[in-house]
């Protein structure tokens, strides 16, 4: 019983799995935050071109 807590303690492949778990959950929020700034400089820039592009009132008289 004390022979198999010792290889359990000293067996290092769960902390491995548990810092690739980290390092996803670290991408995936840079990616999530990367993507959200993206979309929302590209939303500004797409309004701003559909803004300039709109027709003006025509005005008759």
């Amino acid at each position: 019983m004390i022979a198999t807590l010792n290889t359990m303690l000293r067996d290092e492949e769960g902390a491995t799995m548990v810092e690739y778990g980290l390092l996803v959950a670290l991408i995936a929020l840079v990616a999530i935050v990367g993507v959200k700034t993206l979309g929302t400089k590209l939303n500004s820039l797409f309004s701003s071109a559909a803004s300039s592009l709109a027709p003006s009132p025509i005005r008759r008289g």
